[in-house]
This record gives C-alpha cells, sequence and structure tokens, in this order.
C-alpha cells in the first residue's frame, strides 16, 4: 500500500503526466454529460427506462454498452463513436488492399493526413445512414420510443439525423484532442469509457438477481466474479503473449571498433494475437447485418435473423467463433508480411540461426505465426461467446458482457496501454515502473507488426 501511494505521488509529480490525465478527465467528463442529454423532439419523462432495457437486447445491448448507454436513452450521443470506428477500419482495410491508397499512406505525415481527411468524410457517410435507421428504430410503433416523440414526421427525422450527426462528429472531436494532448489512445478510452459506465448498474442488478430466493444466492455471485477475474488474467495472457524468435547480428568493423548494427535486440517478437479486437469486430459486424431487415422490430425477427441476435443461442456461438478465427488468421495475414520482416533483416545483416537467410526465414517466420495464431483464435473466439455462456449459466444479460466479447477485450487493452504510457513517463523522470516484477506491456509493446486494436 505504501508503494502504491508512492507511485500516485510520483506520478502527480510530473506536470506534464498530470496535465495530460487532468485534460482527459474533463474530456470524459463532457462525453458523459452529453450522453445524458436527450434527442431534440423527445420528451424524456416520457421515457420508460425498464421498456428501453428490455428492447435493448442481443446485438442492439452491445451498441448501447458502447455507448454508454445513451443508445437506449435516445442521447445526441447515442450513435457514439461507432460511425468513426466503421469508417477507420474500411479506411485501413483498403489501404491495405488498395496499392494507391498504401502508397499515399507511406508519404509520411501528409500522406497521413489525407488518410485521416478521407476518413473524416466517410464518417459522415456512415453517421448519416446509421442515424436514418435509428430514427426508423425510434418510430417504429413496436418500440418504446413512439410514445416519448413529440415532434412527427419529417420534421422530427431531419433534427433527428442533423443531431446525430453532429453528435458523433463531436465525440471525434474529443478523441481526437484526447490523442493529441490527453493520456492514451482517444477514440479507445471514450469507448472504454462508454463500456464502464454500465459496470455499476450491471454490478448491482447482478448481485440484486443472485440476491433473491430463487438467485443461487451470495456464493454464486462471488463465484461469478472469480470467474470474471480468471478470464481478465487470461485476456492479459492474450494480450501481452509473445513468442520470441533468437536473432544473430553480423558484426560491423568500423576502424578498431566492432558495432551491432542492429544494436542489443536479440530476438524477434511476434504477438500471439496480432489482430487484437479487429476479428471480433469483424464477425460481430457481419453478423449484425441480418438484423437489420428487423431493426425496427427485433422481437418479431424470425430465422437466422432471430439467431444473429441472440447471443446466447448454441447457433450463434458456433458461426460467431468459425468466423472470429477465419478473421484472425485473414487479418493476421494482411498485416503480418514474413517476407518483408525477411528483407528487413537481411538488409540489417540479421539472421535466425540455422535458418538462410531471404525465402528459407519468410517461411520459417510464417510457419511459426501459423502455429501461435492458431491457439490465440481459439482462445479470441471462446473470449467471443463467453457472454452467451455466462447467460446460458444465469448471469443477467447486462453483466453478461463484461465476461467477454468486444468490451472486456477493449477494456483490458485500453487500461494496458493506457499503465503503459504512465509507466513510460515514470521511467523517463528515473522513478521507479508501476510494477516491481517488470515493465507493464501494452498491446503494441515490444511487436514488429504495427496493428489497429482498439
Amino acid at each position: 500500500m505504501k508503494k502504491f501511494i508512492q507511485t500516485l505521488k510520483n506520478i502527480w509529480s510530473i506536470d506534464e503526466l498530470k496535465n495530460k490525465i487532468i485534460f482527459t478527465l474533463i474530456l470524459v467528463f463532457i462525453y458523459r454529460v452529453g450522453s445524458h442529454i436527450v434527442l431534440p423532439g423527445i420528451n424524456p419523462n416520457l421515457l420508460d427506462e425498464s421498456k428501453l432495457r428490455a428492447a435493448n437486447k442481443g446485438l442492439l445491448g452491445i451498441f448501447d454498452t458502447f455507448a454508454g448507454g445513451a443508445f437506449s436513452q435516445a442521447s445526441i450521443f447515442a450513435l457514439g463513436i461507432m460511425p468513426y470506428i466503421s469508417a477507420s477500419i474500411f479506411m485501413q482495410l483498403m489501404t491495405i488492399l488498395v496499392p494507391q491508397l498504401k502508397k499515399i499512406q507511406n508519404e509520411g505525415e501528409t500522406g497521413r493526413k489525407k488518410i485521416n481527411q478521407w476518413t473524416r468524410y466517410l464518417t459522415v457517410i456512415v453517421t448519416v445512414f446509421q442515424a436514418g435507421a435509428y430514427v426508423a428504430y425510434l418510430t417504429s410503433p413496436q418500440g418504446s420510443y413512439s410514445q416519448a416523440i413529440v415532434i412527427q414526421g419529417v420534421l422530427f427525422t431531419f433534427i433527428t439525423i442533423i443531431t446525430l450527426t453532429a453528435g458523433t462528429l463531436f465525440v471525434m472531436w474529443l478523441g481526437e484532442r484526447i490523442q493529441d494532448k490527453g493520456l492514451g489512445n482517444g477514440t479507445s478510452i471514450i469507448i472504454m469509457v462508454g463500456i464502464l459506465a454500465r459496470l455499476p448498474q450491471s454490478f448491482l442488478q447482478e448481485f440484486s438477481a443472485k440476491s433473491q430466493s430463487k438467485g443461487g444466492g451470495l456464493l454464486i455471485f462471488l463465484i461469478e466474479i472469480v470467474v470474471l477475474v480468471a478470464i481478465i488474467m487470461g485476456l492479459i495472457i492474450l494480450v501481452q503473449g509473445i513468442r520470441k524468435i533468437p536473432l544473430n547480428y553480423a558484426k560491423q568493423i568500423v576502424g578498431s571498433k566492432n558495432l551491432d548494427v542492429a544494436g542489443s535486440r536479440q530476438f524477434l517478437p511476434v504477438k500471439v494475437n496480432s489482430a487484437g479486437v479487429m476479428p471480433i469486430i469483424f464477425a460481430q459486424a457481419i453478423m449484425f447485418l441480418p438484423t437489420l431487415i428487423s431493426f425496427t422490430n427485433i422481437d418479431s425477427a424470425k430465422g437466422i435473423t432471430k439467431v444473429f441476435n441472440d447471443h446466447s443461442n448454441i447457433w450463434y456461438m458456433i458461426i460467431y467463433s468459425i468466423m472470429v478465427i477465419g478473421f484472425t488468421f485473414l487479418y493476421t495475414a494482411l498485416i503480418f508480411n514474413p517476407n518483408q520482416i525477411s528483407e528487413d533483416l537481411k538488409r540489417s545483416n540479421g539472421f535466425i540461426p540455422g535458418v538462410k537467410p531471404g525465402q528459407p526465414t519468410a517461411d520459417f517466420i510464417g510457419a511459426i505465426m501459423d502455429r501461435i495464431t492458431l491457439p490465440g483464435a481459439i482462445f479470441l473466439a471462446f473470449v467471443g461467446i463467453m457472454p452467451g455462456i455466462a447467460q446460458k449459466f444465469g448471469v443477467t444479460s447486462q453483466f453478461s458482457t463484461f465476461f467477454g466479447g468486444t468490451s472486456l477485450l477493449i477494456m483490458v487493452g485500453v487500461i494496458l496501454d493506457t499503465l503503459q504510457q504512465i509507466e513510460t513517463y515514470l521511467l523517463m523522470k528515473q522513478y521507479d515502473g508501476l510494477m516491481s516484477s517488470g515493465r507493464v506491456q501494452g498491446r503494441q509493446a515490444s511487436s514488429p507488426v504495427t496493428t489497429t486494436a482498439l
């Protein structure tokens, strides 16, 4: 406890770090306040909270979790940062698949600004489309919002689409400001805050459910907490897990000195989960498409639409797991290029002991990547279906979302990244790190592969 207090004092004594933390907290507070401002044309006093919670089950409930409850509350930030995430994912894939865009991206700061500007334009288009679908959802006669709408017709549609688009762009701006002047990745911080905002309420609901006569009692609740902690520990291992490939470097003689051209690094770290959270996001995006058919009336959905909207359904779990495993291999193949790594090693006079430079090195690295990706993909798929499994064992729907899936993976990754940045500041000021047993590693720490994980 004494070391923890001293660490907090060290963090607060670094002015730059303190200012970043304060700035981040202020913008997060602004975001949370906006999440409780109801859309124009809707009477907040007529919103039935119990019906709203019941109306947001399945994948719509996941959307509501990412938005920190703003989706179900008909807030001006109802769409949150997700349209920007969708646009960013699309642009990232295009820069990998389209040579012209990849060339622009490789132009340095100028190319990065162009890609970012196009991403913002695409965000507006995606937001307008999603806002139109959200209006249809609000005005649905079977929904829980129609009785609260005081402005009818085209005027309500126009005002809502404009407001939701402006709200998403403002949230995007907050994320960029956190990225530039705050602490951590701004977009990821906003998503994590939205997820954590639902945790206290979900925790209390689960405790209340287990306290009832047929709920199982306090023992079952404690077992659930233990299982949740075990899953978090497993996720930390998955996020930080790497396979170290030993490397040797040829010595370069300059004058009378021997120089190691590659420095002191003597291994190539390959991450067990190079794809990060992207396979889960891709799988959820595809499985969400059938629900758009009955977006205005989820309860009446039948067939595959109903299956894809219920993540506790056994067929949903099977299809979802297959998709996550497949997307893990696909996305890893897109971002991880063994041939490029082999060429980089060859140019820096590096080689793997016992493996010839060139194509044999690329084949060796690729084979290792395939072997470590398979268990990582299986564990990632298991984490993805854990909320459905938790519901099968009697966990409430809201609390089950914290047992795995995108929510838990994002929270673990963002917290590790933020702690790594704080520790970097401490070490720069010659303080001890956050942990006495070793350095905190984020999702991209010590990795030769650049991934965009939320």
